[in-house]
């Protein structure tokens, strides 16, 4: 069953448009959402969690249309944005306090857990914190109400490369039973790497490619050759930078199939957005 099934979804601001945006995540995967800044990912996802209004689309969670289950859904989804939202002068034990009252799911020894993994005081106030330590923190409230679905915005930004693993692993752990799903956006391409079974890449508001993170991959080729080879397959690259020796570029595999006189490697995913974020529309 899709957990989650975005279906033409948009919103129209004066200077920037989200345009007919789908994707779908199935129980017990990792989905990663990537794309430059401002290309519309915290657009996206607050739009499907009806905290900014959708022009046009449908949003379904657990087979439920948000419209219409709206709380249902939110008692089922954890969800964590980069910017706090917590008064940052209370302690973190007052901040718990007032949100565990909205879950009846409320876990507090998983709660207690988190908090101990993390090294979090909960007697601190929130603006003691570094950032790394608020996004664990925001983590922790999102994970503590037995969540089916954990929709994180850059949750991984701030954190050095050690905490970024140990929430990583955090991220495997909780879908093994297969229950449970995680959506996260990040410009950090290297946990995707490591975690992501499916990877969404959105472009100036539009979805470029939603599939799984081996066929992402699989459907492009860094490519070089000389620049008189680059007259030939110029209008097939999706971008390309010259230099002395002729050119390196960006190619779909279909269009690659045709010119074997190419050298190619495959691409990572930084390959991908960047010479995406060359391109001309």
């Amino acid at each position: 069953m899709n957990i989650l099934e975005i279906k033409d979804l948009s919103k129209k601001y004066p200077s920037f448009e989200l345009k007919n945006v789908n994707i779908s995540l199935e129980e017990g995967y990792i989905m990663g959402f990537i794309g430059a800044n401002g290309a519309g990912k915290t657009t996206t996802l607050k739009s499907m969690l009806n905290l900014v209004h959708k022009d046009t689309g449908e949003v379904c969670f657990f087979g439920m249309s948000m419209d219409q289950n709206e709380r249902q859904v939110k008692h089922r989804i954890g969800f964590m944005f980069g910017d706090s939202v917590f008064y940052s002068k209370r302690k973190l034990k007052d901040i718990t306090d007032v949100v565990q009252r909205f879950y009846d799911t409320w876990d507090n020894e998983m709660y207690q857990n988190l908090m101990e993994k993390f090294q979090l005081d909960p007697n601190k106030k929130l603006e003691q914190l570094s950032q790394g330590m608020k996004v664990k923190y925001s983590i922790t409230l999102a994970l503590s109400h037995q969540a089916e679905l954990l929709i994180l915005d850059e949750p991984t930004t701030g954190l050095d490369p050690v905490a970024r693993d140990e929430l990583l692993e955090l991220f495997q752990e909780l879908i093994e039973d297969g229950k449970r799903s995680i959506l996260f956006s990040t410009h950090i391409t290297s946990d995707l790497e490591k975690c992501a079974d499916y990877i969404t890449f959105i472009r100036d508001g539009e979805i470029v490619e939603s599939s799984t993170k081996d066929d992402f991959l699989e459907q492009y080729r860094v490519v070089r050759g000389s620049k008189e080879q680059l007259k030939a397959v110029e209008h097939e690259l999706v971008a390309y930078k010259t230099n002395s020796f002729g050119f390196n570029g960006l190619m779909r595999v279909e269009f690659f199939e045709k010119h074997p006189e190419l050298d190619a490697a495959a691409p990572s995913i930084d390959d991908i957005m960047i010479y995406y974020a060359k391109a001309v529309k």
